[in-house]
């Protein structure tokens, strides 16, 4: 029995020691009081000190994003999806992209990769009412695509565009776009490079590209590049990045290109371009023969802009040997080595406009004045 109490009274102890040490612990952290019982410690917040002006380059980035962001605007797409319990038929998201108004009627110019495969697309404003969008037209071969909103004037403002052939290596630009859905977000940095060549939807290259270490990031796409003055000069399309996030390497492809490519869209619903009326020998062919580099011409379409012009094409004679033929070196004095170099410098031309084209005949360069028709 004694020694039962004495386990008690040692218990109590040991209780009595464990609630003296937790008063003294946590007595630290207590309030402390006048006499009255008021706090001693001040509660007041901290001054605050004035920032001054900011830094000029701050307040050009701020500059131009004001002046730009209300051109940016969100695309979400949509594709048909059918309900498995009710069979129902409805259209869900598919993806989302960037876009800028282009003019005050309403065109929207996105990337092509941005629409690929959907059924629908809604255009979101910065000031964030959403419209249904219709497909005006589209250029695959460099990932361009224009949108119509039937939104009111005054709330399209149309981006300003400026040019791309003066751009140079180091200049600050700005990108604007959705990034994982985030709208409305700025990046900046600068030209990393000019001239570079990515590769289209369709495999086609894209060449003069911009890149830019300015962060694109998945949803970037279709949005602008702009330089320190606010002016569009590039629509952002790419990055190079094995996980899909922003590594320093973005692209964009160049408003010069742009310009050049969406008023067409706009006014033929899709990119024409001009035609020579004639068939294209394939590369292989040209190397079986040790032909030099160009466009070796294996068929001419009759009374077509080129048969009217005189080109010979390659073909076989009665006795089965091979009677050569003319091969497009230059079009308009830009000399060429490849069918894409080509149709590349066709894309620079109008159907209706007549251009210098040289062939190689021979071990002699002829010029011969080509009428452009209309392609399809």
């Amino acid at each position: 029995m004694r020694k039962s109490v004495s386990g008690l009274t040692g218990s109590w102890f040991v209780l009595l020691i464990l609630v003296i040490a937790a008063l003294l612990w946590f007595e630290p952290w207590k309030t402390a009081v006048t006499p009255g019982g008021k706090p001693l410690v001040d509660a007041t917040p901290r001054r605050v000190e004035a920032r001054g002006s900011l830094a000029e380059d701050e307040q050009n980035n701020i500059a131009v994003f004001r002046a730009a962001s209300p051109s940016v605007v969100h695309i979400t797409t949509l594709e048909t999806a059918r309900s498995f319990l009710s069979l129902d038929v409805m259209q869900v998201p598919r993806g989302t992209g960037t876009g800028f108004i282009w003019d005050d009627r309403g065109n929207v110019v996105t990337n092509f990769h941005v629409i690929q495969g959907a059924n629908a697309a809604r255009v979101t404003l910065a000031d964030q009412s959403t419209w249904r969008a219709a497909l005006v037209g589209a250029f695959p071969d460099r990932d361009l695509a224009v949108l119509r909103i039937d939104a009111p004037k005054e709330k399209l403002k149309a981006i300003t565009v400026g040019g791309s052939r003066e751009l140079q290596v180091g200049q600050k630009v700005y990108a604007i776009g959705n990034p994982f859905g985030l709208d409305q977000t700025l990046t900046t940095g600068i030209i990393s490079a000019l001239n570079r060549e990515i590769e289209s939807v369709p495999q086609r290259p894209i060449r003069g590209v911009i890149q830019t270490d300015a962060a694109i990031n998945p949803g970037n796409s279709g949005g602008p590049l702009l330089d320190s003055a606010g002016r569009l000069i590039g629509v952002n399309t790419a990055i190079y990045s094995p996980s899909g996030a922003s590594a320093g390497i973005g692209f964009a492809i160049p408003v010069d290109e742009v310009n050049r490519v969406v008023p067409r869209l706009i006014r033929d619903g899709k990119f024409i371009r001009p035609a020579l009326g004639i068939q294209a020998a394939p590369e292989a062919f040209q190397r079986s023969l040790g032909l030099p580099k160009g466009v070796a011409i294996v068929g001419v379409f009759p009374d077509g802009p080129a048969h009217q012009a005189g080109i010979r094409p390659f073909m076989r004679a009665r006795d089965g040997s091979l009677v050569a033929g003319d091969i497009i070196i230059a079009l308009g004095g830009k000399e060429l080595a490849t069918l894409d170099d080509l149709l590349s410098a066709l894309e620079q031309r109008q159907p209706g406009e007549t251009v210098t084209v040289t062939v190689a005949r021979g071990d002699k360069r002829v010029e011969l004045q080509v009428r452009l028709g209309l392609g399809n």
